[in-house]
């Protein structure tokens, strides 16, 4: 007997559509956490709400509420008495690819002698302290040899603990720029090109937006002006002209990426506002007009007040023309910082860690509301806002329902004493325990 090829196709997808409903019928339900504490910070309006309940279903959260809330039968309940239940946080500007220490020449060595595996490994390192610290989210804004690209993988892959994270593989910038190695001589270390993020020209720039992307980019990050910690360009001139930083800016927006514009200079920022960047690096010499600009094109700033205070206390560390650059940014940083709260311009949170430690992170909240910000709008800055700069406010920084189960809680209440931030007592992400809550 013959069996015709559309009976047998339809005998086979009846087969697998059983073990397809088969496998579903079994498939164990999601497990349910509840979590309690005394507060929740609600992160959409800035306030705190006494007794603080959230349901936890397998990745998501799926109710926000208060001790009224009825707890679905079987739930895991973790109460964390006298705490504050918040977001997890979110860092707009690290670099897990490397950390700065005490010895800048050691660093530099450290820096050709290691191969990327050997670093990588450092950056497994501080990506876990990061998570432990309350940090459930963070955009790399540039490393070298893909080493946060990889991190980025096998965080995602469950391989590392370790906060997601957004990455823009090598920085772009200008030959001799702050994306630029320092000068080595060039019979020593070949010169880097638009692959490595270095371009001149339209063009070239546009190349390297395209390289970064091709090789998995989440975000593009360029340098339109100087920076502190390199050798040979000052810290507060343009490093691109106006149409390079338009081709960088159009062509990452065209490939749906979100730009990040390193600028301690003001008039390099206010070209790559022109340009229509989502967010400025730093900021440092940012005058009113500029930040008022920045204000009226909802442009963030991200001021990573914790690398001023970082370099600050170790001048005596580096060479001379970096120390020089260092003092005065430092000094800036935080006057720039407090006009920018007075004027009203959206401001997420970013530390530049590896330019400070690692896992320290939350320093930057008790240092923004120590130059202007109430504890509220400090956490607003490191949870909403920062969801919000980097496009995934749909997915956490928050809490709320259907949005990521991305939880921190500290001690007492952070609203009253804000360096509470800095040790917390339970992290989870999608629904998994990191620190706390045995």
């Amino acid at each position: 007997m013959k069996l015709s090829i559309s009976y047998l196709l339809t005998g086979a997808m009846s087969i697998v559509l059983s073990h397809t409903t088969l496998a579903a019928e079994q498939a164990p339900a999601p497990h349910i956490i509840v979590l309690k504490a005394a507060h929740l910070f609600d992160s959409v309006s800035g306030k705190l709400v006494d007794n603080g309940v959230i349901v936890i279903s397998g990745n998501k959260i799926q109710t926000v509420g208060t001790s009224s809330t009825k707890l679905p039968d079987g739930a895991q309940v973790i109460d964390l008495g006298d705490a504050t239940l918040l977001p997890g946080f979110i860092d707009a500007h690290v670099h897990f690819s490397g950390e700065m220490s005490d010895n800048w020449y050691g660093d530099w060595f450290n820096g050709m002698m290691r191969f990327p595996a050997e670093q990588a490994l450092y950056g497994a390192h501080y990506a876990k302290i990061t998570l432990e610290a309350g940090v459930t989210t963070v955009r790399d804004v540039g490393s070298t040899d893909y080493i946060s690209l990889g991190l980025r993988n096998a965080i995602k892959a469950g391989i590392i603990p370790g906060p997601r994270m957004l990455v823009a593989n090598y920085a772009i910038g200008s030959t001799g720029g702050h994306a630029d190695q320092d000068p080595v001589p060039t019979q020593r270390i070949a010169a880097a090109g638009p692959i490595q993020g270095v371009c001149n020209g339209a063009d070239e720039c546009r190349a390297a937006v395209r390289y970064q992307i091709k090789f998995g980019a989440d975000v593009i990050k360029f340098m339109p002006s100087g920076g502190v910690l390199s050798l040979s360009d000052p810290v507060d001139i343009p490093e691109l002209t106006q149409e390079e930083m338009n081709a960088i800016v159009s062509e990452a927006h065209a490939w749906k990426r979100k730009v990040a514009a390193h600028c301690h200079g003001d008039k390099a920022a206010k070209m790559a506002i022109a340009a229509g960047v989502d967010s400025i690096e730093h900021g440092t010499f940012l005058e009113d007009d500029t930040l008022l600009e920045m204000k009226k094109k909802h442009v963030y700033l991200v001021p990573t007040l914790s690398a001023g205070n970082s370099i600050g206390n170790k001048l005596d560390k580096f060479p001379p023309a970096i120390a020089e650059k260092a003092r005065v940014a430092s000094a800036q940083m935080q006057t720039m910082f407090q006009h920018a709260v007075k004027l009203g311009v959206p401001i997420a949170m970013g530390t530049d860690a590896a330019v400070g430690p690692h896992g320290q992170n939350a320093l930057e909240f008790v240092l923004m509301t120590k130059n202007s910000f109430t504890p509220a709008q400090s956490l607003m800055a490191g949870t909403a806002n920062g969801a919000d700069l980097l496009g995934i406010a749909d997915q956490t920084g928050t809490l709320q329902a259907g949005k990521y189960a991305d939880i921190v809680a500290v001690a007492g209440n952070p609203l009253s004493d804000i360096s509470t931030t800095q040790h917390p007592l339970f992290v989870m992400k999608e629904g998994v325990i990191y620190l706390g809550g045995k």
